[in-house]
């Protein structure tokens, strides 16, 4: 029987949790009269982990139990992804699997997805970290929302909610899971924020450290470059093939002030070589606002979504 809710738990190094998380979830979607499957992803954990969890019951009630390891640690965005290729349900769920989300608070994301939602996101907004968490976490959530222009208040917050067309369209990788909101705003997918509760963590350690900074600010640019560019593809080509015109022609000036001496044959040739690139970009900008006008796009993993809305919206979150 295909499942109608998929709750995708990546874990490492949770031995103590597991058990906990999987009845805590199960007594959640008790009262749900919908078929739910559980898919725990063992990312590679040096613990008991995956021992406690394949020993977990495999069916209670209408909850269903699958359990994924992965071979080597590969980190919290690629056990996500994982976990959604081997979810069946209608609406995917993803969550942290160190207790501090609260299962209690999915009926709250069916209930907006039931709306016409296509991806619900949880807001933490009574945070129960260390402020040296708290704090980055909050920067990063203004600036994200500057780069993208999707405001969510909370991205790092893994507690969501999807329409499995849409999440399994959505390329991931590296730490690209708090983008995931931007990515679909590609789509023009209609989002929603909600608060939820948050907890300390009793058992293990955290696994996020300062390393993390560096990895997400890189995405970050990939992914302004990346929106910036699907919005407005020929002023990005046009901009950069100007700024090459530009300096060609700086160069060529250079180079007729110099004359035969060496530095105007180098000068010459950078000329002529940045000269070519402006034409091509120009060129190429030109090709590029004719297919998109025609709405021709030749990589839209999200054309499914944009055949529905047009726009993106973005829903107040729930007082």
């Amino acid at each position: 029987m295909t499942p109608d809710l998929s709750i995708i738990v990546p874990l490492y190094n949770e031995e103590d949790n597991v058990k906990l998380m999987y009845e805590a979830i199960r007594d959640a979607v008790a009262p749900i009269e919908a078929a739910c499957e559980i898919v725990f992803v063992d990312d590679g954990s040096r613990d008991d982990t995956f021992g406690r969890a394949i020993a977990l019951p495999r069916r209670q009630g209408n909850v269903h139990l699958r359990v994924v390891k992965l071979r080597k640690n590969a980190g919290q965005t690629n056990a996500m992804v994982c976990g959604i290729d081997q979810a069946r349900g209608r609406v995917l769920l993803t969550m942290d699997g160190d207790l501090q989300n609260d299962p209690r608070d999915i009926p709250l994301f069916l209930e907006k997805i039931d709306e016409g939602y296509d991806l619900v996101v949880g807001w933490r907004f009574e945070r129960q970290d260390h402020w040296s968490r708290v704090i980055p976490s909050k920067v990063a959530n203004r600036l994200i929302g500057k780069v993208t222009g999707v405001p969510i208040k909370d991205n790092g917050c893994s507690l969501k909610a999807y329409r499995a067309e849409v999440i399994k369209a959505i390329p991931l990788y590296a730490e690209m899971h708090r983008f995931i909101p931007a990515m679909c705003s590609l789509g023009g997918a209609k989002i929603a924020e909600i608060k939820v509760r948050h907890h300390a963590r009793r058992f293990g350690s955290s696994k996020y450290g300062f390393s993390r900074i560096y990895k997400v600010f890189l995405d970050l640019i990939a992914i302004g470059t990346l929106l910036s560019f699907n919005r407005r593809p020929a002023f990005w080509l046009g901009a950069v093939g100007a700024f090459a015109g530009a300096v060609a022609l700086l160069a060529l000036v250079a180079a007729v002030v110099y004359g035969q001496q060496p530095p105007g044959i180098v000068l010459g040739g950078v000329a002529v070589l940045l000269g070519s690139l402006a034409i091509f970009l120009l060129a190429l900008g030109l090709l590029n606002h004719l297919v998109y006008s025609a709405r021709i796009r030749r990589f839209d993993p999200f054309r499914r979504l944009a055949t529905r809305r047009l726009t993106p919206a973005l829903a107040e979150p729930a007082p």
